[in-house]
């Protein structure tokens, strides 16, 4: 039987994707192409805003139309955090929380005999520990994820995702050993370490981020690790100094900031302020070469008034981020801001997104005009169009190179030549 995954969401997302897919071709189901029709199709959701459940819905709904006489899976986030409107979507014919995913083959093998309805969302419970869960081999990628860490106890009054994901658990030191081993052994040659809450990994076992880059850097074959969305209050001077010593690490760090007002940070329960925002960025630009510094902004969070959005503006030219995703607040039930008062208005999100957009362009634009004329590493990972191959730089800068031989999975060096919209130009360093 062919089995389809429609993954929704982040990169932890994307690695729990890759552990059940494994876990259903060890009990002898067979990977669909991306076109092909599948005898079932597992949808695993995200619930970070209003949008993606709606994304998740129509995602659900698409794969049942396409695919009529399939068992349609819906898992991950949205049913966790919401298991009454989850189970409420008939078009899912086995229902999962995230506490649930070990179960999904018999479950689906259940369904396949009896052909009854399977909802199962076990809440989380305070003390629970890290999930086993490991993967092997990426689908169609170069780069590795490996999720180290789970849960958040942060609580950020907009934020579902402590309630989808429960509390701060991690992955143990050798358990990450052993994964990113079987990973070099399968060709990878870049690691990205990811969790929700990933600078928390290791509050619950006496340990600390460090040690886990470590772990990982100390593999033989693996070229680059790096890590995913950071949390910026725990980033010490000490940390970061421990952090440059790992020649492997990447200097890219995507550095949550969310807004560049204080005010706002502290309705929306954020645990620093932008003098301190500041200095991390001063110090990881002092202590790593050519570091690149990324993020995530909000707009038009509850109450934020047009003076706090300029100071926000204007924080995020300062800064002059390398790349900033920028989104508009979603009120999300059962969270603190969403009873908050003075909403701000669809328009005023809109205008306010544009902006922030425009100007976080220019400052990438900038980045990448700083980039010219370097020699970079770049690990190529596919052919955007005939001879045109697409790669990243060790700051996660995108490069754009011409080559008639396949470069999919290499790391060569690479000068950076022109800059696109997205992405830099460069020509292969000839040895």
């Amino acid at each position: 039987m062919k089995v389809k995954f429609v993954t929704l969401g982040c990169k932890v997302n994307q690695y729990e994707s890759e552990a059940m897919l494994e876990q259903l071709l060890s009990g002898g189901f067979q990977k669909a192409d991306e076109k092909e029709p599948a005898d079932v199709v597992v949808v695993n959701s995200c619930t970070v805003t209003a949008t993606s459940d709606q994304k998740a819905r129509q995602t659900l709904r698409r794969a049942k139309k396409e695919n009529p006489d399939a068992v349609t899976v819906l898992t991950g986030c949205m049913p966790q955090a919401f298991p009454q409107e989850a189970e409420q979507l008939l078009e899912a014919d086995i229902v999962l929380g995230t506490r649930n995913r070990a179960s999904l083959l018999p479950h689906i093998l259940n369904y396949l005999s009896s052909k009854q309805r399977i909802v199962e969302i076990t809440p989380h419970e305070t003390g629970e520990k890290f999930e086993p869960m490991t993967v092997s081999a990426f689908h169609g990628r170069t780069r590795a994820f490996l999720k180290i860490e789970d849960g958040c106890n942060r609580f950020c009054s907009y934020c579902i995702i402590p309630y989808a994901r429960g509390r701060v658990r991690s992955k143990p030191l050798e358990e990450i050993r052993a994964e990113v081993k079987k990973l070099a052994e399968h060709g990878y040659r870049e690691v990205v370490l990811t969790g929700i809450n990933l600078p928390a990994y290791g509050q619950d076992l006496g340990l600390h981020l460090c040690d886990a880059v470590e772990a990982a850097c100390a593999q033989e074959g693996i070229g680059r690790v790096r890590l995913g969305s950071l949390e910026p209050e725990q980033l010490s001077d000490e940390v970061i100094l421990r952090l440059s010593r790992q020649e492997k690490l990447c200097p890219q760090f995507h550095l949550s900031l969310q807004s560049g007002c204080d005010a706002t940070l502290r309705r929306m329960n954020r645990h620093y302020t932008t003098e301190e925002y500041r200095h991390i960025v001063q110090a990881l630009r002092r202590t790593f070469d050519n570091c690149a510094v990324t993020t995530d902004i909000m707009v038009g969070f509850a109450g934020e008034t047009e003076e706090e959005f300029q100071a926000s503006l204007a924080f995020a030219k300062e800064i002059a981020f390398a790349k900033v995703h920028v989104f508009a607040y979603s009120r999300r039930p059962g969270t603190k801001a969403y009873l908050a008062p003075n909403q701000c208005t669809n328009r005023v999100k809109e205008a306010r997104s544009r902006e922030m957009i425009a100007v976080t362009k220019t400052t990438q634009a900038d980045f990448f005009q700083a980039q010219l004329g370097r020699v970079e590493e770049v690990l190529f990972e596919q052919e955007r169009e005939k001879n045109v191959y697409e790669g990243y730089t060790r700051n996660y800068t995108p490069v754009l190179a011409v080559s008639s031989r396949p470069l999919h999975g290499l790391l060569l060096p690479v000068r950076l030549t022109g800059v696109l919209e997205s992405a830099c130009t460069g020509e292969i360093v000839q040895n």
